[in-house]
């Protein structure tokens, strides 16, 4: 069986074994420009290039003689590497079912919160597909969550004891700066095959308060909150960097909204909740698209 290489970003990836190769064709990961190279064939080639490779191709794949692959001197420019596409999920069932269970217990020891989180982040994070960014992972450790965590949980007894009401806000926001601290952790620890992505969340903090403070504003009205959300989803995308592609968040406010109801209603017969979060995570993965970036 023959091995695969591909190219992405001037970088080769793999080897891959011809099975996990055609996986990787099938979720959208190698595209049809997208260059690839195997044993015996003379030099790089878009995928679609190769007869049978791509489906829909012809023939079985003819790969030609000749020499290794060359990644150096400019003989990879890049081609293919900033195709977009959108994401998605896949978890099994009984997987979530027994992870979350198991979350939800320790969580509520209060000092297992740090490394409960970082393995179940690592193990949601792997269930993510990327067009382009294979095996997507998360490389976080709990230590560095343990300073924030515990230093928030001493300032809210302190709080609680003193029973000033004006402290309460100050708490309320600290911990909009601790999910914002949170957010910038979690995106500058994603990887692809092991390797660190590179990515940065930029927003500002000023502007992460604000949009909470506008989305806690929102609830007043019942139904705000969902369009709030959507904007603020967005905001947090635009804010990433370290990527050719641009992510873009489709989803409206009503289409949150609707799910919102629809997803409490069934939750509240708690066997569906599985069911139902992977039903909510899929719509939101596929209302994320990352998509080459617009000149300007």
């Amino acid at each position: 069986m023959a091995s695969w290489f591909y190219a992405f970003e001037g970088k080769q990836q793999g080897p891959y074994p011809e099975g996990q190769f055609r996986d990787l064709i099938a979720q959208g990961v190698v595209r049809p420009d997208t260059l690839v190279w195997s044993e015996g064939m003379a030099g790089w080639q878009k995928a679609a290039e190769i007869p049978g490779l791509i489906p829909g191709g012809g023939a079985p794949p003819v790969i030609p003689a000749g020499g290794p692959p060359m990644m150096g001197g400019g003989a990879y420019t890049g081609a293919g590497s900033a195709a977009g596409g959108s994401l998605s999920v896949d978890f099994g069932i009984l997987d979530f079912t027994w992870r979350t269970l198991v979350m939800v217990i320790l969580s509520a020891l209060v000092i297992p919160v740090p490394w409960v989180f970082v393995w179940y982040t690592t193990w949601i994070v792997s269930c993510v597909r990327v067009p382009g960014r294979p095996n997507l992972s998360f490389t976080g450790t709990a230590m560095t969550m343990v300073p924030w965590f515990f230093g928030f949980i001493v300032l809210a007894v302190v709080v609680g004891y003193s029973g000033v009401q004006v402290l309460n806000l100050a708490l309320f926001i600290v911990e909009i700066v601790l999910y914002w601290m949170l957010i910038k952790w979690m995106v500058a620890n994603l990887a692809s095959n092991g390797q660190a992505l590179g990515l940065s969340f930029n927003g500002s903090i000023l502007g992460y308060i604000g949009w909470n403070l506008l989305f806690a504003i929102s609830m007043i009205t019942i139904i705000g909150w969902a369009w709030v959300a959507a904007a603020q989803l967005r905001w947090i995308y635009r804010n990433i960097e370290g990527t050719r592609r641009e992510i873009i968040f489709h989803g409206t406010g009503l289409g949150i909204l609707w799910r919102g109801i629809v997803a409490a209603i069934l939750c509240s017969f708690l066997i569906p909740i599985p069911w139902v979060y992977r039903w909510i995570l899929n719509w939101f993965a596929s209302q994320t698209e990352l998509a080459p970036r617009r000149s300007m």
